[in-house]
C-alpha cells in the first residue's frame, strides 16, 4: 500500500512573516459595523425636518441588547451618527461610562428624532430633550425584564409625559458578525468582566446611588443570561450529587 507523503515540516511552523504589525486596517468585524453604521445614519427620516437620521441634531436613542431587552438610554443635541459613535467606539471621555455600557452588548439602535424642537432656544430645548428621555426612559423600563436600564447618571424630566413620534430601529450588527457577537458563553464572560470592572471602580471610589443600580442591573442581566444558557442546554439548575433514595412504597423521600 503506497504511504501518504508526509507533511513538510515548514508548514507546520507559525511564521511572524504573515503578520503585519505596521498595519492600519481595522478588523474585519469592526470595519463590518462601521458599514453598516454609515447605512444606517444615511436612512431616511420622514419628519419634514431632516435629510437623514445621521444628521439629525435633536433626538432621543435607545440601545438593545441581543434579547432585544433596553439596556440604555439618552439624548442628543449632535448629530446621531457623532453621539452614537461614541458610545460604539468607545469614545466616550468618562471612564464610568466605559465600565458600565460594553459596546459588545449593543445590537439595536433605537432613534426617536426630535428636529422640530431645534426653533427653541438653549435652555427649551434642554428641558424638552429631558422630558422626551424620561418618557421614553419609563417606556423601556416598563418593557424590560429586569426594571432598570444601565444609565449611571440617571434621567431628569418634568413630571409631564410627551408624546412620542414614531421611532426608526436598525439592527447594527452584520451577519457575518453576529454569529460570534451573540454566543452566550461570550456574552457571559463579557458582561461578567463588565461587572467586575464596574465593582472595582465602585470599590474604590465614593460613588452615586445610580452607579450602584447599574451594578444591580447588569448583576440581574448576568444571573439571566447564565440561566438561559442552562435552560437552552437543558442543564437542571443545582443538582444533588447523591439524589434522594425512594422509600419502601418507592415514592421519593
Amino acid at each position: 500500500m503506497a504511504r501518504k507523503p508526509a507533511i513538510a515540516q515548514e508548514t507546520l511552523r507559525p511564521s511572524g512573516a504573515d503578520v503585519d504589525y505596521a498595519t492600519t486596517v481595522l478588523s474585519t468585524e469592526v470595519h463590518l459595523i462601521n458599514a453598516r453604521l454609515e447605512q444606517v445614519f444615511k436612512s431616511a427620516v420622514d419628519d419634514g425636518h431632516s435629510k437623514n437620521l445621521g444628521g439629525v441634531t435633536a433626538a432621543i436613542y435607545a440601545f438593545l441588547d441581543y434579547d432585544h431587552e433596553p439596556i440604555y438610554v439618552g439624548q442628543t443635541r449632535d448629530r446621531v451618527s457623532t453621539r452614537v459613535r461614541r458610545h460604539l467606539t468607545g469614545m466616550r471621555s468618562d471612564s464610568v461610562a466605559k465600565s458600565v455600557l460594553d459596546p459588545f452588548e449593543v445590537r439595536y439602535l433605537v432613534v426617536w428624532p426630535l428636529e422640530w424642537l431645534r426653533h427653541q432656544d438653549a435652555l427649551e430645548l434642554k428641558a424638552e430633550l429631558n422630558a422626551f428621555e424620561a418618557t421614553v426612559h419609563d417606556v423601556l423600563i416598563e418593557k424590560s425584564e429586569h426594571g432598570g436600564l444601565l444609565n449611571e447618571g440617571g434621567v431628569r424630566g418634568n413630571g409631564a409625559r410627551r408624546h412620542l413620534p414614531e421611532p426608526l430601529e436598525f439592527d447594527i450588527i452584520p451577519e457575518a458578525v453576529f454569529k460570534e457577537r451573540s454566543h452566550p458563553d461570550i456574552r457571559l464572560a463579557r458582561r461578567a468582566q463588565t461587572i467586575a470592572n464596574l465593582a472595582r471602580h465602585i470599590s474604590e471610589r465614593d460613588v452615586s446611588a445610580g452607579l450602584r443600580r447599574a451594578l444591580d442591573t447588569q448583576s440581574a442581566r448576568l444571573a439571566l443570561l447564565a440561566r438561559q444558557r442552562l435552560d437552552g442546554l437543558k442543564i437542571e439548575k443545582g443538582g444533588l450529587a447523591f439524589p434522594p433514595a425512594p422509600d419502601e412504597e418507592g415514592v421519593g423521600l
